[in-house]
């Protein structure tokens, strides 16, 4: 059984209430027509109609306007005045027309197809010219003026539709930077843990190790030493863990938080202090390293340090600070230790234990150098190149629409602004994403569309003035400058001669005088001119046939407006 949509109880009310007023107004031109209209097709007929147009209006308007525009035509019958109260419905079902549908070209042809019925019916009818001035600028008043006060209306709906939706994507977008802010700090968190206290548990690790070998020691100490260095080795396990689970997903840029005099002497000191095997150099004379250059570099150390001593505690440790030109190469290279198999020296395996190499890599790029890392004879090796002033490699992902301004900043640690001097400046990458938001688009789209519909409302009215404004206007000029009034009617003398008679009479004759009254008797060899009997444009007055013999008036009659 096929599926009927029933449409909703406001919009059914909706059409009741549209169509009772239009039905007042069929009914109060009914009742001012009188004796002569009919039940059936002035009354019934329309309000049958509008039964139907009025629903009909909401899925295909267009029809509803035509059906409408029908009633109209049907009016122009009517032998007294082409005027009626079907006017008001074909106003009110073309701004529905322009408030129901977007496009603007197909319902400009249906208003021209619907005007063309117009004038075709009063070629067949052929009526008079106050039939064809109604039809030239009456009916396209109704049709055209409605339609595009209805487009108006539309355009500020969506205006003000466009503006509610863009407003809840800002704020569902200001959430997604909080939350982003949130994931950042947790991140910052991470990082500070791993870099900082991760370093230092391996260190105390490795001491207490260190202190089970001292021959002064009872076997009840080098049981404690050991429980101790266990506890600190699930501490460092533990303290991994909850990185993992504070870590944002790979590719966010993490700070981390050192101390602000600390330098890579001080960090080789406190290794040696603490027992590590470990031989450094320094090649080359010192440059002026811009502060973000010199902490990468304390963290390039810091890290490959503590990798070492978590996964070949026994191995010696060489250091290489070579500085050339314009960039410092860093190596830390760990061997093997004599009594582990190669593959164990090899450095972090995947998992949490490279979370430390990832963001060293990510830290690096940001600075413009590279990082290298990967086994080398047996051992591990960690080969950082960083550039003697900071620059952002072009590769570098620039923040994307819609990140807070200081997210990225946060991002690339919180020590970047305090470690920042007067003078040092860290270049952005350009920015490759040449996409425009989806909320700039729809706003351009809406504007775009705002500006079709007032060019439609200029262009439309003038194209339609420029077409039937001037015939309207002839025909309103004929129809007035030929009105012989009552009074002077009454004064025409039968037997004077037209000289005598010219002040009393128009300008010019009526031109378009009805078949009747083409056809009415008139003395024979004489000439008939015609006159209006009054200026009203929507309606049709008597006539007055006035003949002539050569210059003298022979005759003066009335003629009906309408047929005998």
């Amino acid at each position: 059984m096929p599926h009927t949509r029933i449409p909703p109880t406001r919009s059914v009310l909706g059409d009741v209430g549209l169509w009772g007023v239009l039905a007042a107004a069929t009914g109060y031109g009914f009742q001012e027509a009188g004796a002569t209209a009919s039940l059936a097709l002035d009354l019934l007929l329309p309000l049958a109609v509008l039964a139907v147009a009025v629903p009909l209006s909401r899925r295909r308007p267009g029809a509803a306007v035509v059906l409408v525009n029908g009633l109209c035509a049907l009016g122009m019958a009517d032998s007294a005045t082409p005027g009626n109260a079907h006017v008001l419905s074909l106003a009110a079902l073309s701004c529905l027309l322009g408030a129901r549908v977007a496009a603007a070209r197909r319902p400009l042809l249906l208003l021209a197809g619907c005007l063309a019925a117009d004038l075709a019916t009063c070629v067949v009818l052929r009526t008079q010219a106050v039939w064809w001035f109604y039809a030239l600028t009456v009916l396209p008043a109704a049709l055209l003026l409605p339609w595009l006060a209805g487009r108006h209306w539309r355009g500020r709906r969506e205006l003000v539709r466009e503006g509610w939706r863009l407003a809840r994507s800002l704020e569902e977008r200001q959430h997604l930077v909080a939350e982003r802010a949130r994931l950042t700090e947790r991140a910052d968190i991470a990082a500070d843990m791993h870099d900082s206290l991760g370093h230092a548990l391996s260190l105390v690790a490795l001491r207490a190790g260190a202190l089970e070998l001292s021959p002064d020691l009872t076997d009840r100490d080098r049981t404690d030493l050991a429980e101790l260095r266990g506890t600190i080795t699930d501490a460092v396990e533990q303290l991994r863990e909850t990185v993992a689970v504070l870590h944002d997903p790979p590719g966010t840029e993490t700070g981390a938080g050192l101390p602000v005099n600390d330098t890579v002497e001080d960090l080789f000191g406190r290794a040696v202090a603490s027992g590590v095997p470990v031989r450094w150099e320094r090649r080359g004379t010192m440059p002026t390293l811009s502060p973000l250059v010199e902490r990468g570099m304390y963290r390039v150390v810091q890290e490959a340090l503590t990798n070492a001593v978590k996964h070949a505690p026994d191995s010696a440790i060489r250091v290489r600070i070579t500085h050339e030109a314009d960039r410092t190469r860093v190596s830390v290279v760990n061997a093997a230790p004599p009594d582990r198999p190669a593959h164990a020296a090899e450095g972090p395996t995947a998992g949490a234990g490279r979370r430390g190499l990832m963001g060293l890599r990510e830290r690096v790029t940001v600075l413009g150098g590279s990082l290298r890392t990967g086994p080398y004879q047996g051992g591990f090796r960690v080969t950082a190149v960083l550039p003697h002033q900071a620059t952002a490699r072009p590769g570098t992902p620039a923040p994307k629409p819609g990140t807070a301004p200081g997210t990225q900043a946060r991002t690339r640690g919180r020590h970047t602004e305090s470690a920042l001097p007067s003078g040092t400046a860290l270049h952005p990458a350009p920015d490759t994403d040449t996409g425009t938001p989806e909320s700039a688009k729809r706003l351009a789209s809406v504007r775009s569309a705002a500006r079709r519909r007032s060019i439609a409302a200029f262009a439309a009215p003038a194209v339609a003035a420029a077409v039937f404004v001037p015939t309207a206007v002839y025909l309103a000029w004929q129809l007035t400058t030929s009105v012989l009034p009552p009074s002077r009617f009454d004064e025409l003398t039968i037997g004077r001669p037209r000289a005598e008679l010219a002040p009393l009479l128009p300008a010019r004759t009526y031109p378009y005088p009805p078949d009747h009254a083409r056809s009415a008797p008139r003395p024979p060899g004489a000439t008939c001119e015609f006159y209006r009997s009054g200026r009203d444009l929507l309606d049709e007055v008597d006539l007055y046939q006035l003949c002539w013999s050569g210059n003298t008036l022979v005759t003066k009659d009335t003629v009906p407006a309408s047929r005998p």
